[in-house]
């Protein structure tokens, strides 16, 4: 392979997205937090769920909507705390935060704290829906 065209096959992996996340667009948190990543150039692509995007075939619309989702590049499904973790490591200054929280044990107490989250997460939502 000529170094022009290993310089172009290189740029052009850096450019694909890395995973695939799934958000709900109607959530304002989501919403804010789905731009923070892309202002930071995230190498993810982000599908909101909320406005018609396709959900993962596994979990469905609804499941999708209820809680994070990410499919890896290598097509892996990843949900919670664990998913995030992926995001983390395809978004410029937080890769190295994704590989921290994706080890044990510090996946399992992300996923603790999201289920928690998770309970608070509707009562979050009105109070951001009333601010704004």
């Amino acid at each position: 392979m000529s170094a022009k065209t290993q310089k172009t096959t290189e740029s052009a992996a850096e450019n694909s997205p890395s995973c695939e996340v799934f958000f709900d667009g109607e959530c304002p948190l989501c919403r804010a937090e789905i731009s923070f990543y892309e202002k930071r150039g995230s190498r993810a692509r982000f599908t909101n769920i909320a406005a018609g995007g396709d959900a993962p075939e596994e979990v469905g619309r609804e499941a999708a909507l209820k809680r994070f989702h990410v499919r890896r590049g290598d097509g892996a499904l990843l949900s919670g705390a664990a998913a995030f973790a992926e995001l983390w490591k395809a978004t410029p200054g937080w890769r190295w935060l994704g590989h921290v929280a994706a080890a044990p044990p510090a996946v399992w107490v992300g996923e603790g704290l999201y289920r928690l989250f998770l309970v608070v997460r509707p009562s979050l939502q009105r109070l951001v829906r009333r601010t704004s």
